[in-house]
């Protein structure tokens, strides 16, 4: 449904004559659709990130040459792109598994564009408000990660599937905090010294000993992917809970007792 969304409010802002800006990987299968999609409707350019789109900028502020544009964003546009005219009314919507606060950043950075271009009380004329697109159910999971990596914690675990986009996003926020370990499900969880997770860099799987902090009591941050199974996490959680003596169960937590 999320998917469907940004298609249909991008098909609403195109038929208004706004080239339309996506925020994705432009070899990633719901990009490629998106982006067909959206080029039925107007002009369309896929941007991988934050400094892509400041080289967005600059062509929308006319410091960049128009050569210099076709060969940074080739094969990234529409056919017959005009920079000269596409240009003049944007709005942008998203790979749902991109990063939701990312693409919000490139948002809030091109509307201030739009603003030094052609004024404030212009914008409206030139800028699509488009932060309803946001896939919440991703980003609502972002923001919670985020969360926790503000909290102190002696490791974390992500559980989801590999193939899972929105899941390696949770992975790379909680790895720069923490030793991170993405598991499928509790099978992966060996013992109290050893587990098998997915390492997104490598695209493979480690077998990692030792991962439990040798701290007492250890501090866990534990997430799951938007579409992880709530069954799956509490497995896993069981699991891990099991090869310390003395703890609430999850039961006991939940229900607030002592």
């Amino acid at each position: 449904p999320f998917v469907e969304k940004v298609w249909n409010r991008a098909a609403a802002i195109g038929k208004e004559n706004y080239t339309i800006i996506i925020h994705g990987k432009a070899v990633h299968e719901e990009t490629r659709a998106t982006f067909s999609h959206a080029k039925k409707h107007s002009a369309a350019i896929i941007i991988r990130d934050l400094h892509e789109a400041e080289y967005l900028s600059k062509a929308i502020l006319g410091e960049m040459g128009e050569a210099e544009f076709y060969n940074f964003f080739n094969r990234k546009i529409s056919e017959k792109f005009n920079v000269q005219e596409d240009l003049k009314k944007i709005g942008v919507v998203n790979q749902t598994t991109m990063l939701a606060t990312e693409t919000q950043a490139i948002a809030d950075f091109l509307r201030e564009t739009m603003i030094k271009k052609y004024g404030s009380e212009n914008l409206r004329e030139h800028f699509s408000d488009t932060s309803d697109t946001l896939c919440y159910a991703t980003n609502d999971n972002q923001s919670a990660t985020i969360g926790l990596t503000r909290e102190p914690a002696d490791l974390a675990i992500v559980i989801g599937g590999y193939n899972s986009s929105n899941t390696s996003h949770l992975v790379e926020l909680l790895e720069q905090k923490f030793p991170t370990y993405f598991i499928s499900d509790a099978s992966k969880i060996i013992s109290n010294s050893e587990i098998h997770y997915f390492d997104i860099h490598q695209q493979k799987e480690i077998v990692k000993t030792n991962y439990l902090s040798s701290n007492m009591p250890n501090t866990i941050a534990i997430t799951c992917g938007a579409s992880c199974p709530d069954s799956i996490v509490n497995e896993a959680l069981t699991k891990i809970l099991s090869f310390f003596k003395g703890i609430k169960t999850i039961e006991e937590v939940l229900d607030g007792k002592k």
